[in-house]
């Protein structure tokens, strides 16, 4: 249950942190999807979720 919802902040997060992200050229990887549903464009970071978390472990690792 933790580990979900980490994972639900980190999208949270990461969508709002998009515009920076996207000058980066981290929301254009592959797996990130982007898709209209509803009238209203979605976008889940996937790929950029994982290598961010893997960045933070590894951060936190060496500290």
């Amino acid at each position: 249950m933790r580990w979900l919802l980490v994972v639900v902040l980190a999208l949270v997060f990461i969508s709002w942190l998009s515009p920076l992200l996207n000058k980066l050229g981290m929301g254009k990887l592959p797996g990130d999807l982007r898709f209209k549903l509803l009238g209203r464009d979605w976008y889940l970071p996937i790929t950029t979720t994982l290598l961010l978390s893997f960045a933070a472990s590894a951060a936190s690792h060496w500290l």
